[in-house]
């Protein structure tokens, strides 16, 4: 203990600095360093009082890079400094734009636990690390990229960055990139030798690997609409299953656009589908089971079993899976109601609608709309904004749904007007936004202000 507190000078560029061995364990191999002493003065007072800081950070890539003179635990210290607080909907404000140097239109989001962010711009995979400080781009052989994962670090074959797993509407396969080295890993292509336009088949959608044994899952469609989810074996890319074929030919049978896999319900696997056409939105949610290769679940909207429920015709626009919390959340595009059901009770018509005290909260209807929850949030996007759900209570910890709800707006009415959100993906804490016809990545979260408020005056109960 008293080796860390022991007290130390640093002259840093011809000034001199005091601290201890605790806030810089790692001490230079001399006493003169020749780096900037302006940007080691921020570094050093980020690494006193990294919970103390209220203001915008400036070039934080630039800190971090810094701190690497310093040694790695300088550097992961200051990364984790520069994390924001718990992200909050309701207290949440823009911190940032990424905006790719060439391609800005970003067109596929894989966000991390960390806070990092994989983007796809028409052909490129860009990186950004958990201070979102820039890391690499790849130009794929893909001209758009149009759903984009990523493989967990226990799978990324040790390599520093993300393992890129992409998919295009417009070209067959399923493409594996390491960004760190810039290499094309391999494809994986629906193949049946009875019919051969299934190779030309493309990704819709892909859920990435939960654990290092379970399978990574990509939904594949044919040109004449015949579906399926393969199951990949993301180490030897073989297939390893297939589940839910079918022939696409009508809107209960469409490929699906979105696939979650379900640790948390036995290894289950959800998908939806849903499309808009001249009378409103139609689509389906199916529960399958990789092992039997059947069906648990499904609805349809509009009809299904629940033809006589008093909202018949108001269809969900999006759809969203909570496998910690056990939740699926819709949002049905005229009433733009939002409806959770719980995973563990399912049934014809399981879907209980939040509300709350403020009619006015959740007005501009749900044509467009998407939703996306997170961390227990709710986060709604509308054509008039973007809408968060936070829990108040909840009478019964094992019901989904009950219990006070709130609502608020996230973002204000200028900053909606710049265009409708299109995309929403969520890692570490933060919210990444896409709006239509605005270039780059917004980056939401909750502001350090905002932290010191909380602790200097903590809510009564």
């Amino acid at each position: 203990m008293e080796t860390e507190q022991r007290r130390i000078e640093v002259n840093v560029g011809g000034r001199h600095f005091e601290t201890t061995t605790q806030t810089l364990p790692v001490l230079p191999t001399t006493t003169f360093v020749d780096r900037d002493p302006s940007l080691f003065s921020d570094l050093l007072s980020l690494l006193r009082s990294p919970s103390s800081t209220t203001s915008p950070i400036p070039n934080p890539s630039r800190l971090i890079q810094e701190a690497s003179h310093y040694g790695l635990p300088i550097q992961s210290r200051l990364r984790s400094a520069l994390s924001p607080p718990p992200l909050l909907g309701f207290d949440a404000s823009l911190s940032t734009t990424l905006l790719p140097a060439s391609d800005p239109f970003a067109t596929a989001l894989s966000a991390a636990p960390d806070g990092s962010l994989c983007l796809a711009h028409a052909g490129v995979i860009s990186s950004y690390d958990s201070a979102l400080a820039y890391s690499c781009s790849l130009r794929t052989h893909l001209d758009r990229i149009t759903s984009l994962s990523r493989l967990p670090c226990f799978l990324s074959h040790d390599s520093p960055l993300p393992v890129a797993v992409a998919g295009s509407l417009d070209h067959p396969g399923l493409h594996l990139y390491d960004l760190s080295k810039g290499a094309h890993l391999g494809t994986v292509f629906w193949s049946d030798p009875s019919d051969t336009r299934l190779y030309k088949a493309w990704v819709a959608a892909i859920a990435p690997p939960s654990s290092a044994s379970s399978p990574l899952f990509a939904a594949f469609e044919a040109a004449h609409r015949e579906n399926c989810i393969l199951c990949v074996d993301p180490t030897t890319l073989q297939v390893t299953g297939e589940i839910g074929r079918q022939s696409g030919i009508a809107a209960k049978s469409a490929a699906p656009n979105r696939v979650v896999h379900l640790p948390e319900l036995g290894g289950l696997v959800f998908m939806s589908s849903v499309s808009a056409g001249a009378f409103g939105y139609s689509g389906y949610m199916r529960l399958w089971d990789p092992r039997s290769g059947d069906p648990v679940w499904e609805t349809s909207e509009p009809g299904g079993r629940s033809r006589n429920s008093s909202r018949f015709g108001d269809s969900f626009a999006d759809v969203d899976v909570d496998g910690e919390q056990m939740a699926l959340y819709k949002v049905c595009w005229k009433s733009g109601d939002v409806g959770v059901a719980d995973l563990r009770k399912l049934s014809d018509d399981p879907w209980i609608y939040l509300s709350d005290s403020d009619a006015a909260a959740g007005a501009g209807g749900g044509v467009s709309g998407i939703v996306h929850c997170y961390k227990g949030q709710v986060f709604v996007g509308r054509q008039s904004g973007v809408e968060v759900w936070s829990q108040l209570d909840n009478a019964e910890p094992e019901s989904v749904g009950g219990g006070r709800w709130r609502r608020n707006w996230m973002d204000g009415e200028e900053e909606a007007k710049k265009g409708f959100v299109r995309q929403m993906e969520a890692g570490g804490d933060r919210l990444f936004l896409c709006r239509q016809g605005l270039d780059g990545v917004q980056v939401w979260q909750t502001s350090r202000s905002s932290r010191q408020v909380s602790l200097l005056c903590p809510s009564s109960s």
